[in-house]
Order: structure tokens, then sequence, then C-alpha cells
């Protein structure tokens, strides 16, 4: 019996030191076997855009069909992304082109060494490079930029499309950053149906469109960027960026960059699971900060139902 009792003390002493530590961690939540948590990606910004880097995990409310869910995991660290970073090269943006390379440049330096990445053009053809996996090493994504084609006209849904499948087996988070001065001319898949990939596939789209002065050949036009690229950030948890001018470029690309590497990750375990398209809504409950996230998503669906 005294060895009982020697082990009784060594476990109640091993007991004691180990229940303060965990008491002080309700972000490691013990999952019940069989439960999917769902992971959003959430960008919060104060009243004049900025972003605020110091929410807890109380300040978050997520709403799955208008109803509260327990959030079961909360992470403020950066997760890597894989990127596919799609440029429109159609010739209305010809006077703009070294500006457009040096802010898609901006974004690729400020990679983090476990983001990975590929760049893509599109215009009547859609490239994305490199042809194999996606990479992390940025002095070969810069280079893989001066092998992008030219060309008319702009297939902007196809080649969002283009980049979601590109993401296809990839683990983690997905980001495709499309920029374009125009609208989408032609399109063998419609928007709708891009948006649908987007969720299924679980990608974020961030989106920048530019309004170009150009010489369409006949006389001076103004592009206008596509009215669906906002839609495509929004529904997504991307963020939309209009420019007025060229100049915008860099600072715009930097912006992108930082929103990425300045994420909340929010993981829900659904409480409604029925393979169905779920309508989200992510609110901070900080006054004058607003979270934008993704707005909808696909329940797991239980066997046999």
């Amino acid at each position: 019996s005294m060895a009982i009792r020697t082990w009784l003390a060594v476990f109640l002493t091993t007991l004691l030191t180990v229940a303060p530590v965990a008491a002080q961690q309700p972000q490691t939540p013990i999952f019940r076997s069989g439960t999917e948590v769902v992971d959003l990606y959430v960008t919060a910004t104060d009243r004049n855009g900025r972003l605020v880097p110091d929410l807890l995990q109380e300040d978050f409310v997520v709403l799955d069909e208008g109803k509260a869910q327990e959030i079961v995991l909360f992470e403020n660290e950066v997760r890597p992304i894989t990127v596919v970073v799609m440029l429109d090269t159609s010739a209305s943006m010809t006077p703009s082109l070294d500006l457009l390379m040096a802010g898609a440049e901006q974004f690729i330096i400020r990679m983090l060494p476990d983001d990975r990445g590929k760049v893509g053009a599109f215009n009547d053809k859609i490239q994305i490079l490199p042809d194999i996996e996606f990479t992390g090493d940025r002095d070969l994504l810069i280079r893989e930029l001066d092998r992008l084609q030219f060309g008319n006209p702009t297939r902007l849904y196809d080649a969002i499309g283009a980049s979601i499948d590109s993401l296809e087996g990839v683990e983690g988070r997905k980001v495709v950053l499309v920029f374009t001065d125009g609208e989408d001319t032609q399109h063998q898949i419609g928007w709708r149906d891009v948006l649908e990939k987007a969720r299924v596939a679980e990608v974020m789209i961030y989106t920048i469109g530019l309004e170009m002065d150009y010489f369409n050949g006949v006389r001076q036009v103004r592009s206008k960027p596509d009215k669906r690229l906002k839609t495509f950030a929004e529904e997504t948890g991307g963020g939309y960026f209009e420019l007025k001018d060229s100049d915008e470029l860099g600072p715009t690309f930097t912006r992108v960059s930082q929103e990425l590497h300045s994420q909340y990750v929010v993981g829900f375990a659904p409480s409604v699971r029925d393979g169905k398209v779920h309508e989200l809504d992510v609110q901070v409950t900080q006054e004058g900060t607003t979270a934008r996230a993704r707005r909808s998503y696909v329940a797991p669906q239980d066997e046999g139902q």
C-alpha cells in the first residue's frame, strides 16, 4: 500500500502541475470523434480600413444560417498560403505592363518561406507557370513573370476558373489573386460557376480592378473593371480593390500581401450536417471593427443522410 500511496502522491502532484496550464489554454479543444472543423480566414479592419491585429476568440461570432456556432479553434498566427497570381495581359494593359509586373513582384517578394505560388496571365489564352508544382522560390516566380504572354480578348472568368482548378489537391489555405483592367469579354465558364467552384474548393479570391485610358484602334476609351470582381471577393472572403490609376498597383499588391499574412483563423464545428450550402456571417463584437470572411460553405454530411 506504501507503493500505491507514493504513486497516488506522484499522480496528484502531476495533476496539480498540469491542471493550471490546461486551464489557461482554452484554444486547444478536444475534438469529439467525427467532428469536422470548418476553418474561416477572417480579415478584421477598423473604420479607416486599417488591419486590427489584437482580437481575441471572444471578440468573434460565427453565424451559420443565422445561428451562433461554438468556436472550437482560434489562431492569430500566420498560416502558409498557396497562391495563384493571375494577371490580365490583354492589349489595353500595354501602357501599364511595367507597373503591373512591378506590382506583382512586390507581392511575390513578400511571400513567406512556407508560402507557395504560381503566376499566370490571361487574354485569349490562359497560362499558369511554372507548369510543375507550386514553388516557394520567389526568384523563380519573378523570372516566370517575364515568360507570360500578351494578347486579346479578356477571358476573366475562365482564368479564375483555371486558377482554382490548378489548386486542386493542395492542402491548407488556397488563394487566387486576380488583376484585370477590363470586363470579361469571352468565356466558357459563367461567373456563377466560378463562384460555385471557389465555394466547393474553399478558395479565397482577391481581386484588383483598374480603370485604364487606352486607344482601342479607333479612339481613346476608358476601361471599366468587371463588376463581378467585387462579388468574387466578397463571397469568398477576399478583398476587392478598385484602382483609378496604375500608380496604385504597387501599394495594392503590397496591401493584399499584408492582409493575407494578418488573418485570423476561426474554426467551428457545424451543428447542422446536411451536405448543403449554408450562409455564413462572421461578426466582431468590438465596436468599429468589421470582419470579412467567406459568406457560404458546403456543410459536411453524415453517413446515411
